[in-house]
């Protein structure tokens, strides 16, 4: 029972509902509790979508629903439900497409007025106190709307019902069914191409989003192909947001994303699944281009994802960093003015710093233009010439100026960093790691990688009940606070499964631990048996209940990557991958039909669709696996050459002899790989097969590079 300082939701587990606690709106939780008042007192629902990162809507809460004037319009007139959009992304989904069929609009905060039964009806993002930027004032909304909801009933029902027929038809993808062909990759290219802002990198105008998924189509591209327009492209649109203000210069890490077209100014954010994907985009980088600082901000995501973003007790990685610490800081933490430079580093620090960094008496944020973000302006060369300094004493300034700056900033009050731990960005986390890990022999990322897919695994999965949770836990405070209130986690969804299984696919090849190739097909087969539509193809992204409670009776196909890869996409790859392993024809057979579900509409997505032509890319081209076996530098030599390129549909296992037999490995390698002989198998070498056969085997890395370039498309 909520106090007179405390509403339901202190009893949430979710940090960014708790948030909410203290307003005197009478809050529900996402449940049947909200939709049964709101039947029994025939009143609207007011439901608030946002979540604890996200800057607006933090501002809209200050602004009007910790008002006691709005709160006693809300709790007269309407049933209220605030919902974490990290928590519930199907709910956070559907009424995003609803409010976009109403408005045009979409993002969070999102606030969608609902008959009783949960049919939206009215909507927009964030409304402002008061009348300004051309909206009308939020007080005015909700009496406009209770008003509409007394007097004009029928109305409201009518344009209901018409946003749930929409609603219904928006993501099916009925209709849209097509042959695969390879052509649609080369539109989505086309579409990146035509979209690239060849000054600054990136695709389109401000504001500016990465999008990791179209780069990794690109760099897989010129992997193929040795395009120099698109090695252009993806050296350029790296390199830029990696000397730009989106990264964090001094602790590593991208922010969600920019608001100009240079990169400089981000929205300070930092969220995992952009982390995890940026991170595959800059290993990938540098298989593709050998250009060093490739691996060099790499290597600093990692090391700022073990940082803070990291359990490192339980394995597992956090959610998001936010973007301030307090509605009156707007990246106060992560800028600075030339003042506090000057306070605290050397004066030739300073010198090198302020021309390196670009910090100036006049910085870039409008909330105070004495802040500066920090992004690389000048070159180290460039500088030493300029203070007639030589390379290694800039270098030097600049490594001991940067670390001052870190120790002072770790000073200042941390904006929150949300310790949910999800499925879904937890094994994209995963994934990255293994990643980083084989390519770039780092071996504590692989280590942690493996542990936090251990954790998913034990807390999340039941192998009996096929349930997979898409919470494994809840921010440490918010838990401890909920109690015995917690709620269980939601069911997962589509994402959950189709990434904990890739992620098992990955610790497959990087282990050979035949234990995790099982886990991957375990979760695979539950993901098609819950979500398949086996009438149409395609998955659903939740699976179908009985007493689904509002927007949720609506089926979903997701197709677009936005801003994580494509659920749907993501199951095609997996399927191909399994297939490719086990031999059965099923596996194949649903990821074609996934394909073909959308193939008819995919190009009209442009870059939202990489992902889907990645699985494409994946689906016409043979399976290959490099089998690199032994333990000594031979095998070490063997497997860097075999981890070395970038390659569209290609494994690299490390095994050992004692593995070549039937129970420690998938069907197909199984019965693929030789018998070899007594004398070969006490010399590492490494065996090339694609479908059912095998080259011959090599035994050193320079034979074994020149076979893969042989083979390879290039």
């Amino acid at each position: 029972m909520e106090t007179a300082t405390e509403n339901r939701l202190a009893q949430a587990a979710s940090s960014y509902l708790r948030s909410a606690a203290h307003q005197p709106i009478q809050w529900y939780e996402w449940g049947e509790a909200a939709f049964r008042a709101a039947k029994e007192q025939n009143r609207p629902m007011l439901l608030d979508i946002g979540a604890v990162w996200c800057h607006w809507c933090h501002v809209m809460d200050r602004e009007s629903y910790e008002q006691p004037e709005v709160a006693q319009i809300v709790n007269e007139n309407f049933i209220a439900i605030k919902v974490d959009r990290d928590e519930r992304p199907d709910v956070d989904s559907r009424y995003q497409a609803a409010v976009q069929a109403i408005s045009g609009q979409g993002g969070w905060p999102l606030t969608v007025f609902l008959t009783p039964e949960g049919k939206p009806f009215f909507g927009g993002t964030y409304f402002p106190p008061e009348e300004h930027w051309g909206r009308p004032s939020f007080k005015r909304v909700l009496l406009s709307i209770a008003q509409a909801y007394r007097e004009r009933h029928g109305d409201v029902t009518e344009s209901a019902d018409a946003v749930m027929a929409a609603l219904a038809q928006a993501e099916t993808f009925s209709g849209s069914a097509g042959r695969i062909s390879p052509h649609v990759v080369d539109q989505v290219i086309a579409s990146a191409l035509n979209m690239y802002d060849p000054q600054n990198g990136g695709f389109g105008a401000a504001p500016k989003f990465p999008h990791p998924s179209t780069v990794d189509l690109l760099l897989y591209r010129y992997a193929e192909t040795g395009d120099t327009r698109i090695r252009e492209c993806v050296v350029t649109t790296l390199t830029r947001m990696a000397r730009g203000g989106v990264y964090d210069q001094l602790a590593g890490g991208f922010h969600r994303y920019s608001v100009d077209e240079r990169w400089v100014v981000p929205h300070f954010e930092k969220m995992s699944y952009d982390n995890s994907e940026l991170l595959k985009n800059y290993v990938h980088a540098w298989q593709a281009t050998g250009e060093p600082m490739f691996a060099v901000v790499a290597r600093d995501i990692v090391r700022w994802m073990d940082e803070w973003l990291s359990n490192r007790e339980h394995g597992g990685f956090y959610a998001s960093q936010d973007a301030d610490y307090s509605l009156d800081d707007d990246g106060d933490y992560f800028t600075w003015t030339l003042a506090e430079a000057r306070d605290l580093l050397s004066e030739d620090e300073l010198r090198v710093a302020s021309l390196y960094y670009d910090i100036g008496e006049t910085g870039e944020m409008h909330h105070d233009p004495a802040r500066n973000v920090l992004h690389v302006r000048a070159e180290l060369g460039e500088i030493g010439v300029r203070l007639g300094m030589r390379a290694e004493q800039v270098e030097a300034l600049l490594a001991s100026a940067k670390a001052k700056m870190y120790a002072a900033r770790l000073k200042r009050q941390t904006p929150y960093i949300d310790k949910t731990i999800y499925v879904n960005w937890n094994a994209l986390c995963v994934s990255a790691y293994l990643a980083a890990g084989r390519v770039l022999q780092m071996h504590d990322a692989r280590a942690f990688a493996l542990r936090s897919l251990d954790r998913i695994l034990s807390e999340a999965w039941s192998e009996r009940s096929g349930e997979l949770k898409h919470v494994i836990a809840y921010s440490e405070h918010a838990a401890r606070s909920a109690g015995s209130h917690a709620p269980s986690s939601p069911s997962g969804l589509l994402d959950d499964y189709a990434f904990a299984a890739s992620a098992c696919l990955d610790a497959w090849e990087a282990t050979a631990d035949i234990s995790y190739f099982k886990f991957a097909r375990s979760i695979a087969d539950a993901m098609i048996a819950r979500f398949f539509d086996a009438g149409s193809g395609g998955f659903h992204d939740a699976q179908p209940s009985a007493d689904a409670l509002g927007a949720l009776i609506a089926r979903r196909k997701p197709f677009q990557d936005s801003p994580t890869p494509s659920g749907n996409s993501s199951a095609a790859i997996l399927l191909l991958r399994l297939h490719a392993l086990t031999g059965e024809q099923a596996y194949r057979e649903r990821a074609e039909s996934t394909l073909a579900c959308f193939a008819g509409a995919a190009a009209q997505f442009g870059i939202f669709a990489s992902t889907f032509a990645i699985a494409v890319m994946m689906h016409g081209r043979p399976h290959s696996e490099v089998c690199v076996i032994g333990s000594d530098a031979a095998a070490d030599a063997m497997f860097a050459a075999a981890v070395a390129p970038l390659a569209v549909n290609r494994s690299v296992l490390r095994l050992r002899a004692a593995q070549l037999n039937g129970p420690l490995l998938p069907p197909v390698l199984a019965a693929t790989l030789p018998a070899l002989p007594v004398p070969l198998q006490q010399r590492s070498f490494a065996v090339v097969c694609s479908g059912s056969a095998c080259r011959p085997p090599v035994h050193d890395a320079d034979e074994l590079a020149s076979l893969l370039a042989e083979s390879g498309p290039r």
